[in-house]
C-alpha cells in the first residue's frame, strides 16, 4: 500500500471511529448489521432461485452489533468510568443529535451516569490538563426552573459546584427573590471545566459540551429554562443575536419555554443592569404562576 492510500485509510478510520464515539455519547449502544451481500450474489451466481438467496440475506439482516465492537479498542459506554479518547480540536464536529429520552424513572441515577462521564472527559484537551476537577451541575433533579450559566469560575473549579464564588451569592440572592430556594431549581453551566483565566469558551468547547448539558435537560425535563449571559443563551439556542435583543421575550427549546437575562458575574460589574434582571425574573415567575411579594 502507497503512502498516499494508508493516509487515506488512516483518515477514514478516524473519521469513523469519531462517528462512533458520539454515537455512544449520545447513548446509542446498538447499530443494525448490514445484510450480507456476498451469500446472495454467491448463489445467484450457482443458479440457485432468487428466494432461496433472500431468505439467506433475511437471515442475517436481523442481527445488531453493538457500537463497541465496531472499532478496534472499546470506547467507554455512558454507565462506564473509563477514559472517553481525545479528539482533535480542528477536525472537532457537533455530536450527533438524538431524541430526547422518556421520562426517566431515576433522574438522580441518570444524571449521576452523566455526571461520571463528565468526569473523564478529555475532548477539549486545554480544559482537561487545566481543570482542578469537572464541574457538573447541583439541585433538584425534577426540577421545574433550571439557569443555566457558561462556565465554572476558579471557586467552582475548587469546590465542584457550580456558582459559588460571587456570582454564586448573588444568584442565590435572585433565587430568594423569586421565593424560592437554591434546592427547588436545578443549576447548570454550558461548560463542564474551568477556561484557563476565566476566558470566553471557544466554539468547539460548547460543541463538545453540548452532549452533555442537553442530556443533563432532557433528563430533568424542566418547564422553564433561565439562561444567564450571552454565552449560555446563543448555545442553547444556536443563535448570534445579541443578549439586548434576546431579552424580554420568550424563547423556544426542545418544548421548554427559555428565558435569558444578564450572567450574575455581569451584574457585579454593572450594578445599574439589576433592575432589567429583575423585570425578566417577574416575567419569569409569572410564567410559572409564582407569586412574588411586592417590593
Amino acid at each position: 500500500m502507497s503512502e498516499l492510500q494508508q493516509n487515506s485509510s488512516d483518515r477514514i478510520h478516524n473519521a469513523i471511529r469519531q462517528y462512533l464515539e458520539s454515537l455512544q455519547r449520545s447513548g446509542i449502544r446498538q447499530l443494525p448489521r448490514l445484510p450480507d451481500m456476498a451469500p446472495s450474489l454467491a448463489t445467484r451466481a450457482a443458479g440457485q432461485p432468487a428466494h432461496a438467496a433472500s431468505a439467506v440475506s433475511e437471515a442475517t439482516s436481523t442481527q445488531t452489533v453493538p457500537i463497541a465492537t465496531s472499532i478496534d479498542q472499546p470506547i467507554a459506554l455512558a454507565h462506564s468510568d473509563n477514559i472517553a479518547a481525545p479528539v482533535s480540536q480542528g477536525a472537532m464536529t457537533e455530536p450527533v443529535q438524538t431524541s430526547p429520552p422518556s421520562v426517566e424513572p431515576d433522574p438522580l441515577a441518570a444524571l449521576d451516569r452523566v455526571r461520571r462521564e463528565v468526569m473523564h472527559c478529555t475532548l477539549c484537551h486545554e480544559l482537561a490538563q487545566t481543570r482542578t476537577q469537572t464541574v457538573f451541575g447541583t439541585g433538584n433533579p425534577s426540577a421545574r426552573l433550571c439557569f443555566l450559566g457558561e462556565a465554572p469560575g476558579a471557586d467552582e473549579d475548587r469546590q465542584g459546584e457550580p456558582f459559588v464564588g460571587a456570582a454564586g451569592r448573588l444568584l442565590d440572592k435572585i433565587i430568594q427573590a423569586c421565593t424560592l430556594k437554591r434546592e427547588d431549581v436545578y443549576i447548570l453551566n454550558v461548560l463542564k471545566c474551568r477556561p484557563p483565566n476565566n476566558r470566553t469558551p471557544l466554539p468547539e468547547e460548547t460543541a463538545n459540551c453540548r452532549n452533555f448539558f442537553e442530556r443533563q435537560l432532557a433528563i430533568i425535563q424542566p418547564e422553564f429554562i433561565c439562561c444567564l449571559g450571552a454565552v449560555a443563551s446563543q448555545t442553547l439556542l444556536r443563535t448570534t443575536q445579541s443578549l439586548g435583543r434576546l431579552r424580554g421575550q420568550w424563547h423556544d427549546y426542545q418544548g421548554i419555554r427559555v428565558m435569558v437575562t444578564y450572567h450574575p458575574a455581569y451584574l457585579l460589574r454593572a450594578p445599574d443592569r439589576k433592575r432589567d434582571t429583575w423585570e425578566d425574573m417577574k416575567m419569569l415567575m409569572h410564567e410559572m404562576g409564582i407569586e412574588l411579594p411586592a417590593r
